[in-house]
């Protein structure tokens, strides 16, 4: 399935996406994207509707992040061994953990704020992993039985805030608006194999990042039982999973992000984003 949540900001209702590209609701069998219903159980029953038999929705609704509730929004640093070459920075002997304020969750196709003082947004498309039922202390063989399935994460950064301001990288990570996931939550059911997802990245037009899942140093699998040693990972968790060569920071000279600009971004199986940057009040 292809879960996802439409409707104004903050009034966001449930829905899917049926097989002719409609949207179908789903409020009348859930209350929202999150939590339990992320469950394998609760999943399986909303699997069994024939969502030829449930609402249609206007084409013309805002569609929001694509799961709601998320308690930890936690993300991979230099996972591709390619991004990490061309950011001049070793590949780590351990997944690098940042956390992104889950106040910068926004939907995919919401404009995206560049924050005052800002000389250095940058773009990174990434796979996102949605937490299905709560992980602890789990194998990395029994791993994906806590993935409720994926999304298109887009971890825009500021890479000032970031690398030039001393202390933590999150404060480059968390600004408002900084964390477009989705247009959708795809079941793992539907994804064959994580690690041979193609992904893609535009500014303008213009292709910046053409990679694949294949060439991560730490998988889907490896990571969520790695986190799971340190926290317990829970429903509607979101793990962002690092990002190919092509950030703006790596080219030569390095370009970001300015008002007016439009980056498009995708994965294979996964559907797209498209968002506006603009400055912030």
């Amino acid at each position: 399935m292809k879960l996802l949540r439409y409707g104004p900001v903050g009034s966001e209702k449930p829905g899917l996406l049926f097989a002719d590209g409609s949207i179908r609701d789903l409020s009348g069998h859930l209350a929202d994207v999150s939590g339990a219903a992320l469950d394998p159980a609760a999943l399986a029953k909303l699997a069994s509707l024939d969502p030829a038999t449930l609402p249609e929705v206007s084409a013309s609704e805002r569609l929001g992040a694509c799961v709601a509730g998320t308690g930890k929004f936690i993300c991979i640093g230099l996972n591709y061994s390619d991004h990490a070459a061309e950011s001049g920075m070793a590949v780590p002997p351990e997944p690098v953990v940042f956390m992104k304020a889950t106040s910068a969750i926004c939907g995919p196709n919401d404009d995206v704020l560049i924050p005052r003082g800002s000389e250095k947004t940058d773009w990174e498309v990434e796979l996102g992993i949605v937490i299905g039922k709560t992980a602890k202390y789990v194998s990395e063989a029994e791993a994906l039985d806590y993935v409720a399935g994926y999304c298109v994460s887009h971890d825009v950064s500021e890479r000032a805030f970031q690398t030039e301001r001393s202390g933590q990288w999150t404060k480059g990570k968390s600004c408002d608006t900084f964390g477009p996931i989705g247009p959708w939550l795809v079941t793992k059911d539907e994804i064959t194999d994580p690690q041979n997802l193609s992904m893609w990245l535009k500014v303008n037009g213009e292709t910046m990042q053409d990679g694949t899942t294949s060439t991560m140093v730490y998988g889907v699998a490896f990571l969520v039982s790695y986190l799971s040693q340190f926290m317990s990972l829970h429903p509607g968790d979101v793990i962002s999973t690092g990002t190919p060569p092509g950030v703006g920071m790596g080219l030569k000279p390095p370009r970001y992000l300015k008002p007016g600009d439009v980056v498009e971004l995708g994965i294979e199986g996964l559907g797209s984003q498209k968002q506006t940057f603009k400055a912030d009040a």
